[in-house]
């Protein structure tokens, strides 16, 4: 049985038509059928998942279910689940187990979804296709041998690829949307704060928002109502009150204002991308929409802007990771083997040197770290990969003395401006339309060893990071290869009630 969005499988139960436990039996099965192509889903729990399923049913029949029963969700791995291995799809977490229950977690529960399983991500949210983790690469539903985007690459496929009903993924620069574009679902990043962070561990604090991933518009809504909401557990989350989302999509208004930059649609976008896009806003306009011609004039600087404070705030964030108070800890008797044997290879060299080579030697036994410093050294070096550890010390260079001011401060300020230019547009026109990615999905492997190429995926979606605002992806159409691609609306601060409905009217066009 095959249910496309949240509406179906709520009509099915209510009818007797299914079960709860039957549906979730089916998502399982489709699992263990296409899970070993797809490589979304990388843990879950099925007599946990079938035991809840059995609980809510019960409560079901007796008219006493919260609103998001028979809603299947998985989990991206960097949000944490009491008693759940929580890995951030990376060796230096691989055996961290959490101790309680992230606010959006907590608040699924309440609500009575089921969550289902443990979803693949690049490790630490860092990068744009979910090939940088230690589970092995996601394949993209539409088309295996492509990438499915990142970070929430397995968030989007499990989607895809009906594993289940609803996913979290979490956005740092474009990691919800940019993954939902590629494989063809609906992703949100919620305006900054509107969604408690609390047990999302961190990639960069001022950018990090988690957001859902669904089959609909009206899912992506239901979900957001119940994650949504201040939390005295994350001092940077709003207070302000949460709308009934679903009204957006239930009445739409086609009367909206789009804004249009030029910035979005000129040079390394896609023809078909483009020509899709254009033809989806030409069908809004007929209905009532107006297209407003804007201009984002520092938007050209997003990209480098955000991989200056991105990366220092993981800098920041990571150096927790040391082997000692979190995190994979190296062999201590292997350490202090090495260091032996250095140390003695350095002393019989000098007993044989003369002169200056000799103070050469001996200058260097002196430089030798402590254990505990190559203990450091050697955990980090096995538990990171290799883009982790290349963000990590382009963060920790951008901060370092005699550059801060010339980078980090420097792109503080444009960041400002990046927001500022937001502003100012929104006091025209309710939504900003662009495309969510440059292109479809990509080959895997094709562009690892082209890091600044992988960055420039995200270079529609970043800008909303840095002004701090909502964004959404809407699937747009497929190329002549068959792969999806989507639009991306962005709104105000606080206004996902305008994207919802601008969304809604792109899905209405069918």
């Amino acid at each position: 049985m095959s249910f496309s969005n949240f509406n179906q499988i709520q009509q099915a139960l209510k009818s007797g038509e299914t079960t709860l436990p039957e549906i979730v039996q089916d998502y399982i099965a489709n699992i263990k059928q296409r899970n070993d192509q797809i490589n979304a889903v990388i843990r879950y729990d099925e007599q946990e998942a079938l035991s809840r399923a059995a609980q809510i049913q019960e409560r079901i029949e007796n008219d006493s279910a919260g609103v998001l029963a028979g809603m299947v969700i998985g989990v991206k791995d960097l949000i944490c689940e009491k008693d759940k291995l929580a890995t951030c799809a990376s060796n230096i977490l691989a055996d961290f187990e959490s101790v309680y229950d992230a606010t959006v977690i907590k608040r699924l529960r309440e609500e009575d979804a089921i969550l289902l399983g443990r979803l693949n991500m690049d490790e630490f949210a860092m990068g744009s296709s979910t090939e940088n983790t230690i589970y092995g690469p996601a394949h993209n539903p539409a088309d295996t041998s492509r990438v499915t985007g990142g970070s929430s690459g397995g968030s989007a496929a499990a989607v895809a690829a009906q594993f289940c009903t609803a996913s979290l993924g979490s956005d740092t620069g474009g990691s919800i949307r940019q993954p939902a574009s590629y494989c063809g679902v609906v992703g949100l990043k919620p305006t900054y704060g509107r969604v408690s962070r609390h047990g999302l561990i961190a990639y960069a604090s001022s950018f990090d928002c988690i957001g859902p991933l669904a089959n609909t518009v009206e899912d992506a809504a239901r979900l957001l109502e119940v994650i949504a909401g201040s939390d005295t557990n994350d001092n940077t989350s709003s207070s302000r009150t949460v709308p009934d989302y679903r009204r957006f999509v239930e009445n739409t208004d086609p009367n909206i204002r789009i804004g249009v930059p030029e910035e979005y649609f000129g040079e390394g976008l896609d023809d078909e991308i483009r020509d899709g896009i254009q033809d989806k806003l030409k069908s809004l306009e007929e209905s009532g929409a107006e297209l407003v011609p804007i201009h984002l004039p520092n938007m050209k600087f997003g990209i480098a802007t955000y991989y200056i404070l991105a990366t220092a705030e993981a800098s920041s964030n990571l150096a927790r990771y040391d082997g000692i108070r979190y995190g994979h800890r190296a062999d201590m008797d292997e350490v202090e083997k090495e260091l032996s044997e250095e140390q003695e290879g350095i002393e019989e060299q000098i007993k044989l040197a003369n002169g200056d080579q000799k103070v050469e030697l001996a200058a260097q036994l002196e430089d030798l770290d402590s254990p505990l410093i190559r203990l450091y050294k050697k955990s980090r070096t096995e538990g990171f990969g290799a883009e982790v550890k290349r963000r990590i010390i382009l963060g920790t260079y951008v901060l370092s003395a005699g550059y801060y001011d010339a980078y980090y401060a420097k792109a503080q300020k444009v960041r400002r401006l990046i927001k500022q230019d937001f502003t100012k547009a929104f006091d025209d026109v309710d939504v900003i339309v662009s495309p969510t990615a440059p292109t479809t999905a990509f080959e895997i492997g094709s562009e690892n060893n082209n890091p600044l190429q992988m960055y420039l995926n995200d270079i529609y979606t970043i800008s909303a990071n840095l002004a701090g605002i909502c964004g959404i992806s809407i699937p747009a159409g497929v190329d002549s290869n068959g792969l999806p691609f989507g639009m991306q609306f962005m709104a105000d601060t606080f206004e996902e009630g305008k994207l919802f409905n601008a969304a809604r009217l792109v899905e209405q066009l069918g």
